[in-house]
């Protein structure tokens, strides 16, 4: 079957003042902080967060993901993805160990260049070049400083001194569970040349024609093959997205029974790119097809996209049907759950 599989959830917390049960951003917070911790007692492995800027969803992760931290003992906790074009790196090292550190070592970071935002350049309004290069360049900085490198000249006396100062507090380990949110085969290739974890979603900048999940395959293995020349020596971590809605109920059915269960293709950020299908349907259809997602058995870890604006006690539901009735059949075991790094 694969890798031995890690199951988490992705959420946008994303709200609206007229609709659903997420009308604030402090009901968004709040709600994504309550599921993590209903997701911890179902057996799920991970909470993760989308970041986006100038829109009505998450946005600051660290405060979110510290608190997750405190809260639960056990799941992961992590971004998919941070845009780093509009990050301070050596602010973000300082937050990220912070997050970590209260969390006992399972945060779980994955960066980027980020997807396309409403704002008209909008890092620049942050005070930060949109130059496309520049999210690969701040990445190196905060891997640096995460790492303990001296990354600023220290003070001697009204004029800099040959020590250099590391940023603190410093999270050991953390530096081993960074990933990188790629969008296309190149990327991933690169992600593992420089020894970062890969995270793919839903989508791909990128069409050949072949369904998503035997193109994105094909990106992990690239990735794997780009690692193992590199010569890293740890293992590399996997994670794919999916939109997953079992229809149980009445309900179920007349918000997600007309959902298409076939892949799109469409025009996005400068390139024809290729969307990833939903499963929706009766449990036991989606286990028979997800056993057969190429990408979701050579992946490690899953990550399921839920409707975060149905509140709490539905997503709950959800992920408790998913892990009950689902994900057995793509190799994940309760026992599997990780237990910190």
């Amino acid at each position: 079957m694969g890798h031995p599989k890690r199951i988490g959830f992705l959420s946008f917390g994303a709200w609206h003042p007229g609709g659903g049960l997420t009308h604030t951003g402090g009901d968004a917070l709040q709600q994504t902080l309550e599921l993590a911790v209903a997701a911890e007692e179902i057996g799920i492995d991970g909470a993760f967060v989308r970041v986006h800027h100038f829109a009505r969803q998450l946005a600051s992760p660290f405060p979110l993901l510290a608190a997750i931290g405190v809260k639960t003992s056990r799941i992961e906790i992590g971004t998919g993805v941070i845009d780093m074009r509009y990050e301070n790196p050596l602010y973000m090292a300082e937050t990220a160990a912070a997050a970590d550190l209260l969390a006992g070592g399972r945060l779980q970071l994955g960066v980027s260049r980020g997807s396309p935002e409403p704002a008209w350049r909008g890092a620049e309004a942050f005070g930060y070049s949109v130059d496309p290069g520049e999210a690969r360049e701040k990445t190196a900085l905060f891997r640096a400083a995460i790492s303990g490198a001296g990354v600023v000249q220290a003070d001697a006396g009204g004029r800099p001194g040959e020590a250099r100062l590391a940023v603190q507090p410093q999270a050991p380990g953390l530096a081993e569970r960074i990933w990188w949110g790629s969008g296309s085969r190149d990327t991933a290739v690169w992600a593992g040349e420089q020894g970062l974890n890969l995270m793919s979603s839903t989508l791909l900048l990128e069409d050949t024609q072949v369904p998503f999940d035997e193109l994105q395959s094909e990106q992990i293995q690239l990735f794997r093959d780009a690692w193992a020349e590199a010569g890293h020596e740890r293992e590399p971590r996997v994670s794919v997205s999916r939109s997953v809605i079992p229809i149980t109920s009445d309900l179920d059915r007349r918000l997600f029974g007309a959902d298409a269960n076939e892949d799109q293709v469409g025009w996005l950020d400068g390139a024809i790119s290729r969307f990833g299908r939903s499963y929706t349907g009766e449990p036991d259809r989606i286990a028979e097809e997800l056993a057969r997602d190429t990408a979701v058995q050579a992946a490690d870890t899953v990550l399921l996209t839920v409707p975060s604006t149905l509140g709490v006690d539905y997503n709950a539901a959800l992920l408790d049907t998913i892990a009950r009735e689902i994900a057995p059949a793509i190799g994940w075991r309760r026992e599997t759950a990780v237990r910190g790094r």
